[in-house]
């Protein structure tokens, strides 16, 4: 197994992330990840839920169904104050410290608000510690951080020594894979409505990955499913590292039948110790839109202007 229970103990620090990671009960149970702090969904007919990883008040193929629809859209917002105080205060008096990993402070304030309330806590608990490490990243490149550093706390290290592992890596988490809801992009006005009705008739599938703010950039774009799966492999070959010690997640919007064409890919033709695919969540999901199919992995750090990025594409796609 990639991990295994129990050494984690020996260690008196939790690993607290928050509703952005992606990360379902079981997977939670199976890499000791006692907790999370649940943002807030806005529902487009007026209700307000929480961000919840196990989908308990929405199945995920109608959260992203409902979202096809040219005029619906949910909006999210950061977890409460009070709630922030109750999870953490709740370790803290069993004796244990915590290691807090948020949604990209790019993209949100839940960082600083962690920061806010850890700053406070360790004023009221002396003798403990809060760390937040900022993961620069969203959804699945956060459950694979929080699953590195659980791996990283169960090796033995530190509370310290696993924030500045995760802080090391973060810039080498990659993304890659296709969107195609076209007009879920014109709703969030990342390209106009010709753009999509055109893209659309084409098959076109843009493709990102994540630049040195931790925001998914779109490095190319390629004309049919199938295609676009192979080019995903193609880029992993060159970006991955250590696939034999490492999970691949591969997340989807509902795109299962994708998600696992492309889980099948990766197994055969990269043999990383363990493919998981997994929902995009309730938290990143207003963000991302029905249509995504992606892997996320531990590669090299990427470049600045993700230029050695776009090369190694260029070469795959031919343009």
């Amino acid at each position: 197994m990639f991990f295994q229970k129990g050494k984690a103990a020996m260690n008196e620090f939790v690993i607290i992330p928050d509703s952005s990671c992606d990360l379902t009960a079981e997977l939670r149970e199976r890499f000791d990840i006692p907790d999370y702090l649940h943002g807030t969904v806005y529902f487009p007919d007026g209700r307000t839920e929480n961000a919840d990883l196990d989908w308990g008040v929405i199945s995920p193929e109608e959260f992203y169904k409902s979202m096809s629809g040219r005029n619906v859209l949910y909006k999210t917002s950061t977890f409460t104050e009070q709630e922030g105080y109750e999870i953490y205060e709740k370790y803290l008096k069993q004796g244990k410290d915590i290691l807090s990993i948020s949604l990209s402070s790019a993209l949100s304030g839940t960082y600083s608000l962690c920061m806010r309330i850890a700053e406070d806590l360790m004023n009221k608990y002396p003798g403990r510690k809060i760390i937040c490490v900022d993961s620069l990243r969203y959804s699945t490149s956060m459950a694979l951080l929080t699953v590195l550093a659980a791996r990283k706390r169960n090796e033995g290290a530190t509370i310290e020594e696993t924030a500045d592992y995760i802080n090391n890596i973060r810039g080498s988490i990659h993304q890659m894979g296709p969107m195609d809801d076209l007009f879920f992009l014109v709703k969030t006005g990342r390209i106009s409505n010709f753009k999509a009705l055109f893209g659309t008739l084409v098959g076109v599938n843009p493709m990102a990955d994540f630049n040195s703010k931790g925001l998914a950039e779109v490095i190319v774009k390629f004309k049919g499913k199938r295609s676009a799966l192979e080019a995903t492999v193609k880029y992993m070959k060159e970006t991955i590292v250590e696939p034999e010690n490492n999970i691949v997640f591969v997340a989807h919007s509902n795109r299962l039948a994708a998600a696992e064409m492309l889980a099948d890919m990766i197994r055969t033709e990269i043999a990383p110790k363990e493919v998981i695919i997994t929902h995009v969540g309730m938290a990143c999901g207003p963000s991302i839109g029905p249509g995504l199919c992606a892997a996320f992995y531990l590669g090299k750090p990427i470049s600045d202007g993700l230029i050695e990025e776009k090369e190694i594409m260029q070469r795959i796609s031919g343009k």
